[in-house]
């Protein structure tokens, strides 16, 4: 497909931050409409300056399965539903221009904090704080029935890519169009344990080595703001954010739970730390690579600094109605917030796919 340009003034040529051939690897490894009558619009989307909005209406509170989850929401209660899911070391602000643009096509747009960000709390301090992909799931699940939605468009990039996948392959008669930045990112512990990354993807997950030590996890605790700030810079390094913008989203950090839940997801996904017994069922058919079969939208800036595939390595993993964009104009890992025009067509595109 055509790549969509965000900007005409930054090279569009840039090359990736790493070889296509080991992110191709590595990632490998990692890895609701409402009321029927509901009115959308399918037109195109307005163009916006990202970081035209910096605020959410007041947020709300729901007790969801083991948390009290934070979020913000947007739009008509009886418009199809969009769930917009964020990663790390990002929060909600992720979607502060996204949201406003699916509002006002008529979406009720859900943007919740992931357990260990924000204002999302566990309702009890015995309830292990597991950062597994299956919990985070999970826990989008109890929230979308505490929300009485029947069914919805899940959103999302990093984590919140991931969870995005795994509810639209376990789940699809819920979750029944996807839109995932970086394609296809369900993990396989049991094979990142076993299987050694080729030296520039190794390089490239740094961090993860380093939280599976102790220093690692009292050098993220003590260095928090410092640490989350320079995974920005590398992750999207054209992006020239201020500290306001990063100051609001590293605001979320300071939840009790961040660090525990943190290093405990990146511990787990190399096997090096277990997870809950309860979620064993889902976590045996994620570890198969379950083909996602509801229409889906993947998407990649063309300066994602962080570790990613090639397109062509996950296009096998989606067998519904399928389109890959590329957004070029110096477009890094924070897509939706870098480019949140595109990332809102993208959604609304995608509930087209679903209705046929």
């Amino acid at each position: 497909m055509k790549p969509i340009n965000m900007s005409e003034e930054i090279d569009q040529n840039r090359r990736r931050f790493f070889g296509t051939a080991a992110m191709t690897l590595a990632a490998a490894q990692l890895g609701v409409f409402g009321a029927a009558d509901a009115q959308t619009n399918h037109a195109a989307v307005p163009a916006i300056k990202p970081g035209t909005n910096t605020s959410f209406a007041p947020l709300k509170q729901i007790h969801a399965g083991v948390l009290n989850v934070g979020y913000a929401e947007a739009g008509p209660a009886d418009g199809p539903a969009v769930i917009l899911l964020h990663g790390w070391p990002y929060d909600i602000y992720s979607f502060v221009d996204v949201t406003p643009l699916l509002a006002s096509a008529g979406y009720r747009v859900i943007v919740p904090y992931f357990r260990g960000y924000g204002t999302t709390s566990f309702l009890s301090s015995e309830t292990m704080r597991n950062g597994q992909q299956a919990a985070v799931a999970v826990d989008i699940v109890a929230l979308t029935d505490a929300l009485k939605i029947q069914k919805a468009i899940v959103a999302g990039f990093d984590w919140g890519a991931r969870t995005a996948a795994i509810l639209a392959a376990l789940w699809p008669e819920r979750y029944t169009g996807l839109v995932s930045v970086s394609g296809y990112l369900i993990g396989n512990p049991a094979a990142a344990k076993v299987t050694p990354f080729p030296p520039r993807a190794a390089f490239a997950f740094w961090y993860r080595y380093y939280f599976c030590t102790d220093v690692g996890r009292a050098g993220y605790a003590k260095y928090l703001h410092d640490f989350n700030k320079m995974i920005w810079q590398t992750a999207s390094p054209k992006w020239s954010f201020d500290d306001a913008t990063y100051d609001r989203s590293a605001a979320s950090f300071n939840n009790p739970d961040h660090v525990d839940i943190v290093i405990h997801n990146y511990r787990w996904g190399l096997g090096l730390a277990d997870g809950e017994r309860k979620y064993d069922e889902q976590e045996k058919r994620l570890a198969a690579g379950p083909v996602i079969t509801v229409p889906t939208i993947t998407m990649e800036g063309d300066s994602n600094g962080a570790i990613h595939a090639d397109s062509a390595a996950y296009r096998g993993k989606f067998s519904g109605k399928y389109e890959y964009r590329l957004i070029t104009g110096g477009v890094g890992h924070n897509l939706p917030q870098e480019a949140p025009q595109a990332f809102a067509q993208a959604v609304i595109d995608v509930d087209g796919f679903t209705r046929g």
